[in-house]
């Protein structure tokens, strides 16, 4: 076997041992690949070995990598596109048009941004976009995302977040998802469990104040962390260094 092939069967197996001592089906969890800075090769390797659900992190990487797979592969590969990275507004356009899910919308503008151009492609009748909303639990102030510090005790916090949510639910073009969160850097593991755990809190919440008739999906849980958000019931996670080695820098 490659490397490749080794690290992939490894996160797999490592998916499936967190998976069955929380109780879960792993089946119901989504690997996202994250191949931001990783050439339109190092994608085909892994959709070689098996993988399906490639996450970019930056808009104009994705315009150029989405349209050489599918020249390589065919438009019917099976493979799903994860827009995971904070966008800027002047961005919204090529994820409109080239993301098959976007995992970090944080504010309304962008949220507006996207419909609007949904709606233009002609997206928004035929395959609308599943969007997570992004929430800073931990309160660094290097994490983007919609305030929920202190949701569970702030009844404004959560209004902004339920208003948010209700917000891109009846935008064209939009779907709500799920919720996503980062955690702590280089925090300890209860610390970092704690995050998640609030996480999942919250969006069994909102699906409730909403009335949703399905859960909310849960995007969060990196390399260093995948297995504590697995635990605490994340349905989709972002990996990368575990699977293709340090990241390549251009």
């Amino acid at each position: 076997m490659t490397t490749l092939e080794t690290r992939y069967h490894d996160v797999l197996q490592t998916i499936q041992h967190h998976a069955q001592q929380a109780n879960r089906n792993p089946d119901d969890i989504t690997l996202v690949a994250v191949t931001k800075t990783w050439p339109v090769e190092t994608i085909l390797a892994a959709y070689a070995v098996g993988m399906r659900h490639f996450g970019e992190n930056r808009a104009e990487e994705l315009e150029e990598k989405r349209p050489q797979v599918e020249a390589a592969l065919g438009p019917d590969s099976g493979i799903v596109w994860h827009f995971i990275g904070t966008l800027q507004s002047r961005q919204t356009n090529p994820v409109a048009d080239h993301a098959d899910v976007f995992h970090a919308l944080d504010r309304l503008k962008i949220a507006n941004r996207l419909s609007k151009r949904l709606v233009e492609n002609g997206r928004s009748s035929t395959h609308p976009l599943p969007s997570f909303l992004e929430l800073n639990v931990s309160g660094e102030m290097s994490k983007s995302g919609v305030n929920a510090t202190d949701w569970e005790n702030s009844a404004t916090q959560r209004a902004e977040i339920r208003n948010f949510g209700e917000t891109v639910a009846a935008l064209p073009g939009l779907t709500l998802h799920g919720v996503m969160t980062m955690a702590p850097w280089e925090a300890e593991p209860a610390v970092i469990s704690t995050v998640f755990r609030r996480s999942r809190l919250l969006a069994e919440w909102l699906a409730e104040a909403m009335g949703l008739e399905r859960p909310l999906a849960l995007s969060m849980g990196m390399t260093d962390d995948y297995p504590l958000a697995i635990a605490e019931g994340a349905t989709h996670i972002r990996v990368g260094r575990a699977l293709f080695g340090e990241r390549q820098t251009h």
